[in-house]
């Protein structure tokens, strides 16, 4: 898929997620490419009279929504939100769960997907997989306080962390004021069955693994979309981080 297709690709994804959006809902805004073409659509309709509330889980969303004349919130005013139009690193394809955090908000998009009734994913067809972790590592977001110590516990446990630098060669710092450990690991095992092992280790804030939490992907390609629905998927157990 060139450039052009991929383009096409997610502004058809975006279309599709969009069009679930009511009139006066409250969103979850999403971080990144897919899900910034999102913003800028809804900010489309919102010039034509379409009123939504967004919280955004970045400060570049919220910058954009607000440039675009989308009312913004936070959680503490809108604790429940209607759903999350977001985008992901990875999506398993029998499973929809999904890797995120590689553009480095997974934090603060956990939580308002965790508070939504919804979360719809946005994504091209490059990022679904057959296996979770197939095309990269896991971010996961530690204290910066003695971040080696934990760094060398995710070693013993058998991950092999790196941490996620800026241009400047600087620890890259997060929203909320933590650092990244991009974690690689051996594809053997099923790494959905880690994720416990990772919420344990002290000095872990987060892990990129958003299990059981995608309710709809909407999967753009050079000639339209498909969306995935959880709820065609059997045998899956109740929404979980």
């Amino acid at each position: 898929m060139n450039l052009t297709e991929e383009n096409l690709a997610k502004r058809f994804a975006a279309q599709s997620a969009v069009e679930q959006v009511k009139h006066g809902m409250v969103i979850g805004l999403g971080s990144r490419s897919t899900a910034e073409i999102a913003i800028r659509i809804l900010g489309e309709k919102a010039k034509d009279g379409f009123q939504i509330v967004g919280v955004p889980t970045s400060h570049e969303s919220e910058e954009l929504a607000r440039s675009l004349g989308i009312r913004v919130s936070t959680l503490a005013e809108c604790p429940q939100l209607d759903l999350t139009i977001d985008g992901a690193d990875e999506v398993e394809l029998n499973s929809l769960d999904l890797i995120k955090g590689r553009g480095g908000a997974l934090l603060r998009e956990k939580i308002v997907a965790s508070s939504s009734r919804q979360l719809i994913i946005v994504a091209d067809e490059s990022k679904i997989v057959d296996r979770l972790g197939a095309r990269g590592e896991l971010p996961v977001e530690v204290v910066p306080f003695a971040w080696q110590s934990t760094s060398l516990r995710l070693e013993k446990s058998g991950w092999k962390p790196v941490l996620r630098l800026t241009a400047e060669r600087s620890p890259y710092i997060t929203d909320g004021g933590h650092y990244i450990l991009d974690c690689s690991f051996d594809s053997i095992h099923a790494l959905q069955s880690r994720a416990v092992e990772l919420h344990n280790t002290v000095g872990v804030v987060e892990h990129g693994m958003f299990l059981g939490m995608a309710t709809e992907v909407h999967v753009g390609n050079a000639s339209g979309v498909r969306v995935l629905d959880r709820s065609a998927i059997p045998h899956q157990g109740p929404r979980s981080t």
